[in-house]
């Protein structure tokens, strides 16, 4: 039996499968269970409540995997068979063209994200089973593409491929489901499957059509992937024994009212009735992002598209707030533990080898005489005084005048954040992220930028229920407080 589970924001999907993993289990090996999931996040989610729940270990749960992973483990693939970044340079070198790839994520997501029109076209056709003119014809790529260019760039790929013995990730699907390569299980959990490709659907296929119960999971209010290849249409199409989640335990009324507001927008879509938590939770409208009282709780600040990203920064650069940019490396971090593990040296406790090393590399020859590492033991712990008196440490003062190398923009910076009150040996409490990159997540206060760009305005002219659905997930993250920050040019943006 097929059962479909509709799970809007926060009404417990996970959990809700896992209960029903917890029902097989009782009488069902393990190894006969599988739970694939889009992300490898969601998957590994799973995986650790139920060996949590049910007191097993990882190789008691094999199947708890994403579809990729399970594709490139059943087919005895390893990572040097599957196409990589410096092959597509080498095909796009072949083809004369510039061909940027950004790698399948190492997690095996199934996304593949590329700047190059030529390669996005070429992977979009395959998963959604058309043809390259077909997808062409789409005209949901950014800037001028010649036909014939894309079509040789096809045909190098797949020469190069066959000539090095590669495949690339679409390939690894549609190899499994040729192959027959699915385990027999008992009970199969697809869950996240509102964002599945139509490839992945197949895939999804060749394995449920193989067991007695299956458990196809999601919602397609939340489905925002289209752009890379999601087919949530197969998702509505789903038939069978439908399981609806109706109660959320994230999102407050106040928020919910915003909510369904976005989503009865949708054109297409399965209709859910569902209810808030009880609370009543708040709704804030700004002007200015600067206007935002950020000084304490938890926050995503959530934008489009990630270029907006870069003022928001700044801003809170400026007032010494802790925050993290999801799509860029955070430099600081190695100065922050720096700081932590000099001012608790300083007081009291010990440090390693690895510890000293990084404090000390803050500091110039008047602080510190770097010869002197080589004489430490890297498995003795030490204190500072014996560092002072015998290993070439030369100070005690605060780290800001102790770290006398450190970039002093950082350095001023950190100052702020101190004295603000943010605690350093934590994680930073303020993301700045896509709405993209947060699904799945949630927080006490989530800011909402409505401003959009050019092509993302031309794009909701075109799909208006990719934008519909995207800001339905971005209102939906937050616990208790929405912030809405209003559009500085209402004919690119979405209106709330």
């Amino acid at each position: 039996m097929k059962t479909i589970v509709l799970g809007p924001p926060g009404t417990g999907k996970t959990e809700t499968l896992l209960r029903e993993v917890e029902k097989y289990l009782k009488t069902t090996d393990p190894n006969r269970i599988g739970y694939f999931s889009f992300t490898q996040k969601a998957a590994t989610e799973g995986r650790e409540r139920a060996m949590d729940k049910f007191n097993l270990t990882e190789d008691d749960l094999p199947y708890f995997q994403t579809l990729h992973s399970l594709a490139f483990r059943r087919l005895g693939l390893r990572k040097e068979n599957v196409m990589q970044r410096e092959h597509y340079a080498k095909v796009g070198k072949e083809t004369g063209l510039r061909v940027d790839y950004n790698e399948w994520d190492d997690d095996m997501t199934g996304l593949f994200t590329t700047k190059s029109d030529y390669l996005s076209i070429i992977q979009l056709a395959k998963l959604r089973d058309i043809t390259l003119e077909q997808q062409y014809n789409l005209k949901e790529h950014t800037h001028d593409v010649s036909v014939q260019k894309l079509k040789n760039l096809s045909s190098e790929l797949e020469r190069y491929k066959k000539a090095h013995g590669l495949i690339d990730f679409n390939d690894m699907i549609l190899d499994f489901i040729k192959s027959d390569a699915s385990p027999e299980f008992d009970v199969v959990f697809i869950d996240e499957a509102q964002d599945l490709s139509l490839m992945q659907w197949n895939m999804a296929k060749s394995i449920w059509n193989k067991t007695e119960d299956s458990y196809i999971a999601g919602d397609d209010d939340q489905a925002i992937f289209r752009w890379a290849g999601a087919d949530v249409n197969s998702f509505i199409a789903q038939t069978g024994k439908f399981l609806k989640l109706t109660e959320s335990h994230r999102v407050p009324r106040i928020v919910h009212d915003v909510a369904m507001k976005i989503v009865k927008r949708i054109s297409k879509r399965h209709y859910k009735e569902w209810k808030p938590k009880n609370k009543s939770g708040l709704l804030s409208y700004y002007h200015s992002f600067q206007d935002i009282d950020m000084s304490s709780g938890e926050w995503y600040v959530l934008a489009r598209t990630r270029h907006m990203l870069a003022k928001l920064e700044n801003v809170l650069y400026s007032k010494g707030l802790y925050y993290k940019n999801k799509f860029k490396k955070d430099y600081e971090k190695d100065l922050r533990e720096a700081i932590v593990d000099w001012e608790r040296w300083r007081e009291h406790g010990d440090l390693n080898y690895d510890q000293i090393k990084r404090v000390t590399s803050y500091m110039s020859p008047n602080h510190y005489e770097k010869t002197s590492l080589q004489y430490l033991n890297k498995d003795k712990p030490y204190n500072v005084t014996e560092i002072y008196n015998n290993h070439g440490l030369k100070t005690r003062a605060v780290w800001y005048e102790a770290f006398d190398s450190a970039p002093q923009r950082n350095v001023t910076y950190i100052k702020k954040m101190i004295a603000n009150g943010e605690q350093l040996n934590k994680d930073p409490r303020i993301l700045l992220s896509t709405i993209h990159g947060v699904k799945g997540g949630e927080s006490s206060n989530v800011v909402l930028l409505t401003d959009l760009s050019r092509r993302t305005q031309k794009n909701m002219d075109r799909f208006p229920d990719d934008e519909n659905r995207l800001f339905y997930v971005g209102a939906t993250r937050t616990k208790d407080h929405l912030h809405i920050i209003r559009p500085k040019d209402i004919y690119k943006s979405f209106r709330i």
